[in-house]
């Protein structure tokens, strides 16, 4: 039995250094487009489009957030591992697996994000089989839509837009007299499928 246990507890530290390289990659794709957003941001504002500037500062603090979450979710998965690793020192000395809150609450987390979700919810399954967590609620395991992604705050846009801008932009769309609006840019077709494509991007990376 211990050697069966010892071959789970191996497997499924496989599987928690796979899914960690996985957000690690989406982390890296996330920071590549964001940057590219970012200059075009500084283009915008240079060029008085404040209406384009402010959609796609939104854009860069909503994945600035996924940014967080993703490493969030990582360290939490690298939790999981410790913990599996003293599973198998304690195996050593009562012969089984032993139930862990700690690895159930940080499994229940991680469900709820959706580039590892299917992965975290069959490892639970087998962990609550092997008795090393009990059985989850059907409300734990539903996934969520997370509003706070979804609208985010002016004075966080403001501080991107001032950021980029070395402060002459932001305040909810306000423009210092060094930046004046420009019509013609604004009705440019070119400037929306540009930000069209980024906006394309950065959704496709933070919906996973």
């Amino acid at each position: 039995m211990q050697s069966i246990n010892r071959f789970l507890v191996r497997a499924w530290q496989a599987k928690l250094r796979a899914e960690s390289r996985k957000l690690d990659r989406e982390m890296r794709q996330l920071d590549a487009a964001t940057t590219k957003v970012r200059t075009t941001v500084k283009q915008l504002a240079a060029k008085g489009d404040v209406k384009s500037a402010r959609i796609l500062a939104r854009e860069v603090v909503r994945s600035n957030k996924q940014k967080d979450r993703l490493s969030v979710s990582k360290a939490r998965l690298g939790s999981i591992g410790t913990q599996l690793t003293q599973q198998l020192a304690m195996m050593k000395v009562t012969g089984s697996l032993q139930k862990s809150t700690e690895i159930m609450k940080l499994s229940s987390s991680l469900i709820r994000l959706p580039q590892i979700s299917q992965t975290m919810r069959e490892m639970s399954m087998e962990m609550t089989k092997a008795g090393v967590m009990e059985e989850m609620l059907q409300d734990v395991l539903d996934v969520e839509e997370d509003e706070e992604i979804a609208e985010e705050a002016d004075a966080e846009v403001d501080k991107v837009l001032s950021e980029l801008t070395n402060g002459k932009l932001g305040q909810a769309g306000t423009v210092g007299t060094e930046l004046q609006p420009s019509q013609d840019m604004l009705e440019d077709e070119e400037t929306e499928r540009t930000m069209e494509q980024y906006r394309q991007q950065l959704n496709g990376l933070l919906s996973g």
